[in-house]
């Protein structure tokens, strides 16, 4: 068995199966352990009727546990109604099979309290799960962890059946203007109508933030500044927000978890690292209404004052359902992220297959990106999609939508200027998408030193490059139905293509822009085309080099 070193521990890649390929050593994370010592939360007076509020016999139990050195608090068999929890150091929450935890979706139970939302330092209402700033803490077990998410969130009438939307309106509520969204309170349609309402700045007061209180939906778990913790075997659903959000934290273990959300949930994401180190998140299931497995590191300028990136990462052996894309990185990654290793997923009907988005104003430095041996199928957008432009909108249009391409415009760079650089990503097989790839950067800051090998997809388009530098594709095959181009430059250049493999072409490469050159392809047919080059009247002759 191969020892792989690393700075900061070993990992025994043995155990990876072709995880072991990755050039690069892998991370270790240091793992919890507790006292066998247990305490049950009947001990403290919860029952399990499903009416009684449980909320201060949980954390009296878990306070208790943590006093004495630490050690298992059960949540036995039954269903258990319950208020904010908070977990303690070394403290092991345990809940037994068909245990369902039950956050309670009477927001009083829910204070308003500084937090953190999408990288910007805001008040939110308290999590239902939550730790800070605590030591060796785990959440374990075969019972499922319920949010009551369906009282939080507004919905909109696009994503819904017209029956569902008929039951969602008669059960209260209250419909938006343009009649496009469903709104639970009028707190929610209050707050709906802001921009970033819950920010925390001078003259706010606390009547304004509780005039607002039901839009500040919380993240069912967040974790902040802790170390050594562990997720496992627990199926974690129906989150008002993001499902599961650790933040700042380091040697996190997750494992075998089920990650549940309506997939039309409103910022519904499975699990959001943000600004975390030392991470493995491996053999667990996602489910979701937006983002499935997602990296950040904070958001413009608060994210780069924080300067945290989430680094030394390893995704295996997950599988995605329903998300906005299947492994994410941004776009709220303004503290930078790098040696990130996923390896061995698969992805069912996420909207992407490997998503990595960012734009003008975030700022940070994304790079030592590696992915290998992952499996698509039935993508309704990109297969891998790079894009510097992210319009904070769902990445498939909902049907009537119309999408115009953003305004193409040099500006400066500055510490603003987000940068993408050095993913490898190979062994890839998609079975139906819209596109198979799409590389977008900004015309300042190139997206450059991309390694694409051994990708073979089934798609509707082929490749698009924009705006990218040293971009080098291996082996990959293309069956694609469109294919007037079957590959688009724009302002591409060092782009090589080596045995690229095709049915047909009507056109096989378009390239525009006067900063396109240096394009090459070997190793490959090209005569199967109709048209091997159309090129555009402002690129080189010399730019493109082909037999």
């Amino acid at each position: 068995m191969k020892i792989v070193r690393f700075g900061i521990g070993f990992l025994l890649a043995g155990a990876l199966g072709h995880t072991a390929s990755f050039a690069q050593p892998l991370p270790a994370v240091k793992q919890v352990s507790f006292k066998r010592d247990t305490i049950n939360i009947k001990a403290y007076g919860a029952v399990a009727d499903g009416v009684t509020l449980n909320t201060v016999a949980i954390n009296k139990a878990i306070e208790a546990c943590s006093k004495k050195g630490g050690g298992v608090v059960v949540v036995p068999n039954g269903f258990w109604l319950t208020g904010p929890v908070v977990l303690k150091s070394n403290v092991n929450l345990h809940l037994k099979t068909n245990a369902i935890l039950q956050f309670t979706q009477d927001f009083n139970q829910y204070p308003l309290v500084k937090s953190n939302w999408e990288g910007l330092d805001q008040m939110r209402n308290q999590s239902p799960l939550s730790a800070d700033g605590q030591q060796n803490i785990a959440v374990t077990g075969t019972g499922i962890i319920d949010g009551g998410g369906d009282a939080w969130r507004m919905v909109k009438r696009d994503k819904l059946t017209e029956t569902q939307w008929k039951r969602l309106v008669a059960s209260g509520g209250i419909v938006g203007e343009d009649g496009k969204n469903w709104y639970p309170t009028e707190k929610n349609l209050k707050g709906s109508k802001m921009k970033n309402p819950g920010e925390i700045k001078e003259g706010k007061t606390a009547e304004f933030y509780e005039s607002i209180k039901d839009y500040l939906r919380p993240n069912l778990l967040v974790f902040i500044g802790c170390k050594k913790v562990l997720l496992e075997g627990v199926t974690f659903q129906n989150s008002p927000a993001w499902n599961l959000h650790p933040l700042l934290c380091e040697d996190l273990t997750v494992r075998n978890v089920y990650v549940k959300n309506p997939w039309y949930a409103q910022n519904g994401d499975g699990i959001d690292l943000e600004s975390c180190k030392n991470v493995i998140i491996e053999n667990s299931t996602f489910d979701v209404g937006d983002d499935g497995i997602c990296i950040k590191s904070g958001r413009d300028e608060a994210g780069r004052k924080r300067g945290v990136p989430t680094e030394n990462v390893i995704v295996r052996n997950c599988v995605v359902y329903h998300a906005h894309g299947g492994f994410v990185i941004g776009s709220e990654m303004s503290g930078g992220a790098r040696n990130i290793y996923v390896s061995d997923c698969s992805f069912i009907g996420t909207d992407i297959g490997l998503r990595f988005k960012t734009t003008r104003g975030r700022g940070g430095v994304v790079e030592k990106i590696y992915c290998n041996n992952i499996n698509m199928k039935d993508i309704p957008g990109e297969a891998i999609l790079f894009d510097m432009y992210y319009a904070a909108q769902d990445p498939v249009p909902l049907a009537g939508e119309k999408r115009d391409a953003p305004k193409v415009q040099l500006l400066p760079v500055t510490e603003a200027t987000p940068v993408f650089r050095d993913f490898h990503i190979s062994n890839v097989v998609c079975d139906g998408a819209s596109k198979a790839i799409f590389i977008r950067g900004l015309p300042e800051m190139n997206i450059s030193d991309i390694y694409l090998s051994d990708v073979t997809v089934k798609a509707e388009k082929g490749i698009d490059i924009q705006e990218a530098k040293n971009i080098q594709l291996n082996n990959i095959q293309l069956k694609a139905a469109k294919t007037s181009p079957l590959i688009y430059i724009s302002n591409g250049n060092k782009v090589n293509f080596t045995r690229i493999g095709y049915e047909k072409a009507d056109v096989l490469m378009e390239v525009s822009g006067a900063n396109s050159g240096n394009i090459t392809v070997n190793g490959t047919d090209v005569n199967k085309a109709a048209k091997k080059l159309l090129a555009g009247a402002e690129v080189s002759e010399k730019a493109v080099q082909m037999p």
